[in-house]
């Protein structure tokens, strides 16, 4: 079988195309809103723990490149989709930085599908890519602001980095990193059972609520014109392979560009959101949602995962 098709008919996946396939049979199927809070604060402590177990038992030179990778970018990514948002599809500043954030910034939950998707191919990577993922949420949030802010805009930046910093997904993320860290493989041990055999439990419980939620978003996409949503199925592909080639470049394995390369296509659809509704109210917020949440995540999730482990085997010769 391909390796799109085995993607296709991972568990996580079918959960996903379940919670869609309810709202197209108008089903009530909802996880409760606690549960759902619940699942995304372990599935975020869970990576945050195992990277941390990793980042302790790694050399600060196998890291930095790396580093320096995702910084590039977390930076040069919302340049060039804010000007090309205002050139080519005629997008005004706000929706413009708007979705530059979202694009530029990553997905805490594509990464989770990432990783559950090389470790049932026992690909190996680097266990540090918890720390690249918490290290590239912010940044482009930061450059979509000053952006607009050249633009001749004043926008709230203090605000917005004090939501994207002191946001859940953030804390639980360098939170569990730093526990990780402190206690390593061994003292993390007493809880692998519930934070590393029972992950995959978890994520599919997690991606059936989202598969309803990217749904009833679809038609905010659909309504936003055809602009908006060959933005969200072009600009995966692009970063991906950028992703991959910087991944491979800096000395990551196959399978941590795969990583690296994958959260350079997601977008972000929780800490970008967050802020820029505190930073810039008047942008359309159903744009970057609708795009991130209904057009690239299901790409990302079906088609993108086997598309970016095959550019690094190709890229990797």
């Amino acid at each position: 079988m391909s390796l799109a098709g085995t993607a296709l008919l991972s568990p996580p996946i079918l959960c996903f195309g379940l919670g869609a396939l309810s709202v197209a049979l108008r089903s009530n199927l909802r996880l409760p809103a606690p549960v759902f809070e619940a699942v995304s604060i372990y599935l975020l402590l869970a990576i945050g723990l195992k990277g941390g177990a990793e980042l302790g038992d790694t050399r600060f030179a196998d890291f930095a490149l790396p580093a320096l990778a995702g910084l590039a970018l977390g930076i040069a990514i919302p340049i060039w989709c804010f000007f090309g948002l205002r050139r080519f599809a005629g997008f005004g500043t706000p929706d413009a930085a708007a979705l530059a954030a979202h694009y530029g910034s990553v997905s805490a939950v594509t990464f989770i599908a990432v990783v559950a998707y090389l470790d049932a191919r026992t690909i190996p990577y680097e266990g540090f890519m918890t720390a690249l993922l918490a290290l590239m949420e912010a940044p482009a949030i930061i450059v979509a602001l000053l952006l607009a802010r050249l633009s001749g805009r004043k926008e709230k930046l203090g605000h917005a980095l004090q939501e994207v910093l002191g946001g859940k997904s953030i804390l639980l993320l360098v939170g569990g990193l730093l526990i990780g860290a402190v206690l390593g493989k061994a003292g993390l041990a007493p809880v692998q059972p519930f934070f590393g055999e029972l992950f995959l439990g978890f994520l599919c419980l997690f991606l059936l609520e989202l598969g309803v939620v990217a749904a009833k978003s679809a038609d905010d996409a659909i309504r936003a014109g055809p602009r908006l949503v060959a933005f969200a199925l072009a600009a995966p592909p692009v970063h991906g392979l950028l992703g991959v080639a910087l991944g491979l470049a800096s000395g990551l394995s196959e399978g941590g560009a795969v990583i690296l390369g994958t959260l350079a296509a997601s977008a972000s659809y929780i800490a970008a959101p967050a802020a820029m509704r505190i930073a810039m109210p008047e942008a359309n917020a159903a744009y970057g949602l609708a795009a991130a949440l209904a057009v690239t995540f299901p790409f990302n999730l079906t088609l993108g995962l086997p598309l970016y482990a095959a550019m690094a085997r190709l890229l990797a010769g």
